[in-house]
C-alpha cells in the first residue's frame, strides 16, 4: 500500500548493498549466480572476508576459516578478493546517487545515507523515491541493494536490514518509536555488546525500555553519545549527515598469517611489510605520526602494544625499527595468526624542510621518489630487498573504505 504524499519533516534513506563483494563476483562470473561463494584474501587466504547469501544459508559467516566453511558446504566456491573492482563499483554507485540528492554521507564501501528532505517535493511518494534509488543503483552497477527510509539515520539503517537482499522498507517518522519499541537495543547501529551489557544491567533490553532510564544517566556515562543513544531508541536520532570525510583518527594495516607461524624471519617480514604500507599511506595523505600500535595475535590474545617514535614520522624505516623493538621485547616464539600496525595519532605534516637536517631531507627525497615510482608502476615495484619475500596475498578493501577523502586507499 502506497503511503500518502505528505511532506516529511525529515526524510533519510539508507542504501545497503547486498553481499557487495560476493555480488560483484557473481555479476562478473554468471556461472556462480545462485551458488555459494566465499571471498578470501587471495587464493592462499584461509579466512573468509565475506560470502554470498547462498553461502550464508549454510551457516557460513565473515571471519570463518575456509576449512570450517567447506565442512558446512563442500561445494563452496573460493574466490580471491579483487579490491580494485569493489572500489570501482562503490565509486560508481556513490556518484550515481548524487542524481537523487546532493546531501550524501558515504557511510562505508557498501552503504550510504541520503538526505531526501530538501528534494522530496521533486518526486512522488516515499515508496517511489525508494524504488528510484534502487533502480539508479542497479543501472550504475548491475547490483541489487536494500533501501530503508525513515525520519532519522538510525531508524533508516535499521529499516534497510529488515528486507534483504533486495528490499525496500519504509518506517514513517511518526511510527518510528512504536516500530522500534520491541527491537533489542543492540540491533541499533552504534550500540555494541559492551554498551548493551551496561544498558541490560539497568533494565534496558529493548528500545521501549530506554525511556525508563533517565537521559542524564547516559549523558553522564557517555556524554553526547549517550544522549544520542537515548533518542535513537525512540526513532529520534538527531545526528546530521556527515558529508565531509574528517581527517583519519588512525591509519593502519594488518594481515592474517598462516596459523601458528613461528619463523622469526617470516614474522619480521610481515611486520615490516605493514610498516612500509603505513608509511607510504601517511606520506600519500600528508601525515606524520608518533604513536603506533604494533600487535601480534596469538591463541591467547594480542602481544605488543603502544610504541612511540622519537619524533613524528612518515618514514617506513623508523616504523620498521619500532616493529623490531616490539619483537625483541614482547615475542617469545608463540604461534602467530595475524599482525597489525596502526598509526594512532596521524597529524598533518606542516614541518618545513628548513627545520630538517640534510639526512632527513635526503630520506624524504628518497621516499618521494620511491612513492612516485610505485604510484606509476604498482605498489612495491620499488621496495627494500627483504620485502621481496613478503606475503603474496593481495590487499583487501576495508569495510570503512570510502571513495572520497583519506579512506580511499586500498
Amino acid at each position: 500500500m502506497t503511503s500518502p504524499i505528505t511532506p516529511w519533516p525529515r526524510m533519510i534513506a539508507l542504501v545497503d548493498m547486498s553481499a557487495f563483494f560476493a555480488s560483484i563476483e557473481q555479476r562478473d562470473n554468471p556461472e556462480w549466480r545462485g551458488r555459494p561463494v566465499a571471498i578470501t584474501n587471495g587464493a592462499q587466504g584461509t579466512c573468509i572476508i565475506t560470502c554470498s547469501y547462498e553461502a550464508r544459508a549454510y551457516g557460513i559467516k565473515t571471519g570463518m576459516r575456509l576449512r570450517q566453511a567447506r565442512q558446512l558446504c563442500p561445494d563452496l566456491i573460493q574466490c580471491p578478493a579483487h579490491p580494485e573492482r569493489y572500489a570501482e563499483a562503490s565509486t560508481r554507485i556513490m556518484e550515481a546517487l548524487t542524481v537523487v540528492t546532493p546531501v550524501i554521507e558515504v557511510f562505508s564501501v557498501d552503504e550510504a545515507f541520503l538526505d531526501i528532505t530538501p528534494v522530496q517535493h521533486l518526486y512522488g511518494s516515499v515508496e517511489d523515491i525508494g524504488r528510484m534509488i534502487k533502480r539508479i543503483v542497479f543501472q550504475a552497477s548491475g547490483l541489487l541493494c536494500s533501501v530503508g527510509m525513515s525520519g532519522d539515520k538510525t531508524t533508516a539503517k535499521y529499516a534497510a536490514k529488515l528486507e534483504k537482499p533486495d528490499g525496500l522498507t519504509v518506517i514513517l517518522p511518526w511510527e518510528s518509536e512504536t516500530r522500534l519499541s520491541n527491537v533489542p537495543v543492540t540491533a541499533l547501529c552504534g550500540i555494541g555488546e559492551g554498551v548493551g551489557r551496561y544498558l541490560a544491567a539497568r533494565g534496558v533490553h529493548v528500545c521501549g525500555d530506554m525511556k525508563n532510564l533517565p537521559i542524564s544517566a547516559l549523558s553522564q556515562r557517555f556524554g553526547n553519545v549517550g544522549r544520542r543513544m537515548w533518542l535513537m531508541a525512540q526513532g529520534l536520532d538527531p545526528a546530521p549527515l556527515e558529508t565531509v570525510v574528517p581527517d583519519p583518527k588512525s591509519i593502519g594495516h594488518g594481515k592474517v598469517m598462516p596459523p601458528n607461524t613461528r619463523d622469526p624471519e617470516v614474522v619480521r617480514i610481515y611486520l615490516h611489510h605493514m610498516g612500509h604500507k603505513v608509511g607510504a599511506r601517511l606520506r600519500r595523505h600528508g601525515f606524520k605520526a608518533q604513536r603506533f600500535f604494533i600487535g601480534l595475535r596469538t591463541d591467547q590474545g594480542w602481544l605488543g602494544g603502544a610504541y612511540a617514535a622519537a619524533l613524528p614520522t612518515q618514514d617506513s624505516r623508523d616504523i620498521a625499527a619500532l616493529c623490531q623493538r616490539m619483537l625483541i621485547e614482547c615475542w617469545r616464539g608463540e604461534g602467530i595468526h595475524q599482525v597489525q600496525l596502526t598509526a594512532t595519532d596521524p597529524q598533518s605534516d606542516k614541518q618545513s624542510l628548513l627545520f630538517q637536517d640534510a639526512h632527513q631531507q635526503k630520506r624524504e627525497a628518497l621516499n618521494c621518489t620511491m612513492d612516485r615510482i610505485n604510484a606509476r608502476y604498482g605498489e612495491f615495484t620499488l621496495a627494500p630487498a627483504p620485502l621481496l619475500h613478503r606475503s603474496t596475498m593481495p590487499n583487501v578493501i576495508a569495510p570503512a573504505w570510502k571513495p572520497f577523502g583519506h579512506r580511499q586507499t586500498i
